[in-house]
């Protein structure tokens, strides 16, 4: 089993022992909707109920305690707490207020990130948002479905919009070296490697609320943004062409008795031949 050295030991008996053995590949974080220390989280998983997270985060600084080592099974993230290939996630409970509204304060961020960091270096757990219930990677408890057998919103609104804009951001930086004195920065160059993480990384971008589906999935890579705005333009482009042909056919008729089949059949074909333009230009050219 692993043990975090950022961490207060406060070992549950049985269950250190006792449960299964995970290969861990995720870490969820949670809100208790109680503000406890790390101490009474311990005791609440100890002494009223037989579940448990492996972290628990209270309001202060430092206040970080680990309860299960990390290659044990512990169950707060339903599904995920051990699969049938052997992987697992790691649970993060985090000290919230009663309604569970509040941000994490800058000390819980911390810990957070730093515990981010760790489990990355150590587990290999990948520098991404997790896309699915099962892929490896780094969310929060109310994500999925299957991380909860009853549905729930946790860890909160507040803390969900600062995990992805504060918390996962500050992992990456921090696990990667990109943390640096901003008055000691100079610029540098985007290699093809920076602008291919940058364009495929999720669960930045939001997706477009009109799309078919927004419902499962609020965010898109920029990649996709800008797949989709290609196709769009050539979309308008084709039409406009097409629109200005069939005007442009149906002008050239005017007043030569022409009957309205041959009228169709000349519009027909001036904008299919417009299409075709729009092929050879646009998509020819960029092969």
């Amino acid at each position: 089993m692993a043990w975090y050295p950022g961490a207060k030991k406060m070992e549950l008996q049985p269950e250190s022992d006792a449960q299964a053995a995970i290969r861990p590949t995720q870490l969820i974080v949670h809100s208790i909707v109680a503000n406890w220390t790390a101490r009474r989280t311990y005791e609440f998983w100890r002494d009223s109920t037989n579940l448990e997270s492996h972290f628990g985060i209270g309001y202060g600084a430092g206040d970080i305690a680990q309860y299960i080592g990390t290659e044990t099974r512990a169950d707060a993230n339903a599904g995920a707490n051990r699969r049938s290939d052997g992987s697992g996630a790691i649970s993060v409970e985090t000290a919230s207020n009663s309604t569970a509204t509040d941000p994490w304060n800058a000390s819980q961020v911390e810990e957070l990130i730093k515990l981010g960091v760790w489990a990355h270096q150590h587990h290999r757990i990948p520098l991404r948002i997790c896309r699915t219930a099962s892929d490896p990677g780094f969310g929060y408890h109310s994500m999925f479905a299957a991380w909860s057998t009853s549905g729930t919103a946790c860890p909160g609104k507040a803390r969900i919009k600062q995990f992805r804009e504060v918390v996962f951001p500050g992992i990456v930086a921090r696990a990667t070296g990109k943390t640096t004195d901003p008055s000691k920065e100079t610029d540098m160059p985007l290699t093809k490697d920076d602008i291919k993480t940058l364009a495929t990384t999720d669960g930045i971008f939001k997706a477009p609320k009109d799309s078919s589906t927004y419902a499962t999935n609020k965010h898109w890579s920029l990649a996709s943004h800008i797949e989709g705005l290609t196709t769009n333009v050539r979309l308008i482009r084709t039409t406009q062409l097409a629109q200005a042909a069939a005007i442009q056919t149906l002008a050239g008729l005017v007043g030569k008795g022409v009957d309205t089949t041959a009228v169709v059949d000349a519009v027909e074909k001036a904008i299919a031949d417009a299409v075709i333009k729009v092929d050879v230009d646009i998509n020819s050219k960029e092969g």
